[in-house]
């Protein structure tokens, strides 16, 4: 699904759990998947790792096409400012980065100077 997310898509989140501590992290990538279940650990099947997914409340129904449930997912690719200062996001963000500080269930979050620019200037060790 789409990784340009609207609150309207989000009405049935009851809640947000981090795996991580998001207040180190200058961004997240967000997507909302299709998964099972409505709550507890989705699979994750991109590279990278999870940093948090939304559980749905008990009165949120399936897909009635798929069968399948709408749930957020937050997660960072291998190439992502956290885990490779240098690397191409050194300077910007994906389309789908936002602060996960402005994240809250329903609410998309949004995208700051922290998320899109860095918190502190990188440099290389020994330049």
């Amino acid at each position: 699904m789409s990784s340009m997310l609207r609150d309207s898509q989000l009405t049935g989140e009851r809640e947000v759990v981090w795996l991580e501590e998001v207040d180190v992290l200058d961004y997240v990538r967000q997507a909302l998947d299709k998964v099972n279940t409505r709550c507890g650990k989705p699979r994750y099947e991109r590279d990278g790792r999870l940093v948090g997914y939304s559980n749905l409340g008990p009165n949120v129904d399936r897909d009635e096409n798929s069968g399948l449930f709408a749930r957020r997912t937050f997660f960072l690719l291998p190439h992502d400012r956290p885990n490779d200062p240098f690397g191409p996001y050194q300077v910007g963000a994906p389309g789908e980065a936002i602060d996960p500080r402005t994240i809250e269930p329903g609410k998309v979050g949004i995208k700051t100077p922290r998320s899109q620019q860095g918190v502190e200037e990188r440099t290389p060790a020994g330049r």
